[in-house]
Formats: structure tokens, C-alpha cells, sequence
């Protein structure tokens, strides 16, 4: 379908509405951040309230992230359909009744109905991110995107610093940690009551997530932000783009979205399992709640360092190359580190510390990925921008590995399957982003 009649040169804006529209995409970034994030929180959570194992736990990331898969195709023909605003505002709708579908899960205990609700969550955020991204990828000049996509990660991660802290302020109580313990002790109907009083206290944050949800979409809908044309094409890329029929035509693209893929996994691994690998070594849930916002800290850092140095010092490729080998390097040392350390008042295992270093590296992946995937790509932009988000259900497989890893060798040897992912994305940073013809 045809591009929306409203739609804008990015170039065209003045710097007050540039300055704007980065504003709002930003909050939305917030959103993005706090929905996501708090899974960190309830894959431990569900796995005591429904006494699950490691794999099983970890459904909750699959079921929320899989919805990228599904839906992000069909997003991209929402959004050439009815245009970025009201795309987003239906995007924030789905992710309201996903909240809202938490009410009757809990009520009733069904962990299935969670994961409907997880994957609704999802579906709505899979419209979100399909406008989103390339619409920072185009607001200004493209040696600059990096930065642009830092600040919006800053939002992002800043809101996934406040999340599985708000989590837990709000539904875990200071004799918490004695009733975990007593749980196996009890007698199946006391430790039944037990746990339906557990779940039922997500009723009430969720039901405010929802209606905010709703809010939001109103907002976004009759906001200032401008309906964006990232389907423009200069005369150059025209020319260069004139016999390709098919985004599959663009091997830096597909390459891109595998990395997306590879690199997402990694992120949500070492945000998702941080409090399970933490609770191995006899850390509680009340106290290893802190793990994941430190490892978020740490990418807001990398974020920092990157709106500091990125062009003027360091090209945002060098500044992927760097982030990817040093990935590479944190999973040997998580693997084959150990020993006592303290840490925010505790003893740990200094291989929890490399864990939590994984923010570090993994902070400007996403945003070295992203102007390399989709330069060039002109009209193929959205299209192109969809199957990127695609990649995002690595979120959702790359758990789900770790999790059968952990049932059957450890939580720590796992980490294992980070190796081969940090290896692939340093070979796109060093060359397979340069590829433009399957051809050579």
C-alpha cells in the first residue's frame, strides 16, 4: 500500500520538531524498556509461584519475544496501511489487553494464561519497535545514527533499571525469603494457598500497567510527532536500487537480522538469568533482585560513552568490533572465572560480576547493527526494519536454550552458548556488513 499522504522528509524538519520527535520517540523507548525488562523478575517469580524448572521458566520470555516473529511482517503492512501514529496507538492498545489478560491469569492460577498475555504484551510492542527504530535511524544524519539509538537505549535501559525493582517492591514482602523456604515443608493445601496469594499480587500493578497502556496510545495518536517517510530514496541509492525486487537482494540486511537475532539473546541472557545464576549460589530473590539493573547500569554506560565518542572519536563500526570481541571475551571469563568477591555488601562469585560486565558489551550492538543493516535500503526500508524486529525472537529462543543447558549440565556452563553468538556478530562487525552481493 501506499505511503501515508502526510508523510515527511526526515531532512525536512526544522531541529524544534526533530528535537520533539526524538522526545516521544524516547518515551516510548521508556515503555518498550519497563514492559520488557520486568521479565527479568518474573522468570524467577513464576518459576517459585508455579514451581517450574529452569526451561519452563523461561516460556515467559519465549512466549513474550516469539510475538516478534509472528507479528513484525504483518506490522510493517499496519504501518504502510494507517501510518506510523495510529499503527503505534494499536500497538499500545494490544500491549493494554496483554496487561490486562494478567487479572484473570492470576485469579485463577493459569500459567498458560500468563503466556497468552506475555505474547499479547508482546504483539503490541512488535508494532511499536517496527515504527520506531527506523524512524530514529532516519531522524538526522546517518553517521550519527549510533548516537541517536544510544540516547533512546538510554531510555530503554533506564526504564529496565526501575523495573524488576519496582517488581519487587510491589509484589515481595520482607518474609518472603522465610516462605520460600518453608514452601517444601508445607502441606499441599496450606503451600497451594500459599502460592495462589504469591501470584494474585500482580493483579494490581498490571491493571495500572494496562490502563497507562491505553493512555498512551491516545497520547502517541494526537501527539506532535510527524508521520516520517523512510521509504525516500536519493538519486544514488535509486540507481543502485533500481533492479531489486526483494529484500532478500540485500545480503548486509539478512545478515544484520541474524545478528539482531544472536545479539538480543545474548542481552536478554544475561539480563533474564543473572538472578537464577545469582540464587545458585545461595543468594536470595530479595537480594539478587539488584543484579539485573546493575547489569542495565552498565549498558547505560556503554550508551554514555557512545553519544561522547561516537563520530568524532571512534566510528560506531570500530565501536561494534570492540563490543563484540569484548563479549567474546566476558563469556570465557564467566565460564572458567571463579572465587569469592563482595559486591553491593555481598559475597559472590566474581563470574556473577562478568554476568553483570555482559551490559558493558552488549550496549552498543544493537545500535552498530542497525544504520549498517538498513543503509542503503531506500524503499525496502520497512520491509527491511520488519525483519530486523524479527530478529528480536532471539529474545525468545536464546532463553529457552539456555534453560535446557542449565537442566542438563549448569547454570554455569550454559553460558556457553553465548560463545558461538559473540563469535558470529564480530565476524558481521569486522566484514559481514560490508557484503552487498551474495556474489563474490
Amino acid at each position: 500500500m501506499a505511503q501515508s499522504p502526510a508523510a515527511v522528509k526526515a531532512e525536512s524538519l526544522s531541529a524544534r520538531d526533530t528535537w520533539i520527535s526524538i522526545g516521544i520517540i524516547g518515551m516510548l523507548f521508556f515503555i518498550f524498556g519497563f514492559v520488557s525488562w520486568v521479565n527479568a523478575i518474573l522468570i524467577p517469580y513464576f518459576k517459585i509461584a508455579f514451581t517450574l524448572s529452569n526451561f519452563d521458566s523461561y516460556l515467559v520470555a519465549f512466549a513474550f519475544y516469539i510475538s516478534y516473529l509472528v507479528m513484525s511482517v504483518p506490522s510493517s503492512y499496519l504501518l504502510k496501511a494507517v501510518g506510523f501514529k495510529k499503527g503505534m496507538m494499536y500497538g499500545f492498545f494490544a500491549m493494554s489487553i496483554g496487561a490486562f489478560l494478567f487479572v484473570p491469569a492470576a485469579m485463577s492460577r493459569t500459567y498458560e494464561l500468563f503466556l497468552l498475555g506475555l505474547f499479547t504484551l508482546g504483539t503490541g510492542l512488535a508494532v511499536l519497535q517496527t515504527a520506531a527504530n527506523p524512524y530514529v535511524t532516519v531522524l538526522g544524519p546517518k553517521e550519527r545514527a549510533a548516537q541517536r539509538i544510544s540516547i533512546m537505549g538510554i531510555f530503554n535501559k533506564g526504564a529496565g533499571i526501575l523495573a524488576p525493582i519496582l517488581f519487587a517492591a510491589v509484589v515481595l514482602r520482607v518474609g518472603d525469603n522465610e516462605l520460600f523456604q518453608q514452601l517444601d515443608l508445607m502441606s499441599p493445601e496450606a503451600k497451594d494457598e500459599a502460592l495462589t496469594e504469591l501470584i494474585q499480587r500482580v493483579i494490581t500493578p498490571y491493571t495500572i500497567v494496562g490502563t497507562v497502556l491505553v493512555g498512551l496510545g491516545i497520547f502517541v495518536r494526537f501527539s506532535p510527532l510527524p508521520e516520517i517517510d523512510t521509504e525516500h530514496e536519493s538519486e544514488e541509492v535509486a540507481v543502485a536500487n533500481s533492479g531489486k525486487t526483494s529484500i532478500f537482494q540485500f545480503p548486509h540486511l539478512i545478515l544484520g537480522a541474524i545478528a539482531i537475532f544472536l545479539h538480543v539473546g545474548t542481552q536478554v541472557i544475561a539480563i533474564d538469568t543473572v538472578i537464577p545464576y545469582a540464587n545458585s549460589f545461595g543468594i536470595s530473590l530479595l537480594d539478587a533482585k539488584v543484579f539485573p539493573s546493575f547489569t542495565l547500569a552498565f549498558t547505560i554506560l556503554g550508551y554514555l560513552i557512545g553519544i561522547s565518542l561516537i563520530p568524532k572519536v571512534i566510528s560506531q563500526v570500530n565501536v561494534l568490533r570492540i563490543c563484540t570481541l569484548l563479549g567474546t571475551i566476558l563469556t570465557l571469563f564467566i565460564v572458567f572465572a571463579e572465587g569469592p568477591i563482595q559486591f553491593w555488601g555481598m559475597t559472590v562469585d566474581i563470574s556473577i560480576l562478568f554476568v553483570v560486565l555482559l551490559g558493558l558489551a552488549n550496549s552498543l550492538v544493537w545500535a552498530g547493527i542497525w544504520p549498517l543493516a538498513l543503509d542503503g535500503l531506500g524503499r525496502f526500508t520497512k520491509l527491511g526494519a520488519s525483519l530486523m524486529i524479527m530478529g528480536l525472537c532471539g529474545n525468545a529462543i536464546m532463553p529457552m536454550l539456555y534453560g535446557y543447558f542449565a537442566d542438563l549440565y549448569s547454570v554455569r556452563l550454559a553460558y556457553w552458548v553465548l560463545f558461538p553468538c559473540y563469535l558470529y556478530l564480530v565476524f558481521y562487525a569486522v566484514y559481514g556488513h560490508q557484503i552487498r552481493s551474495w556474489k563474490r
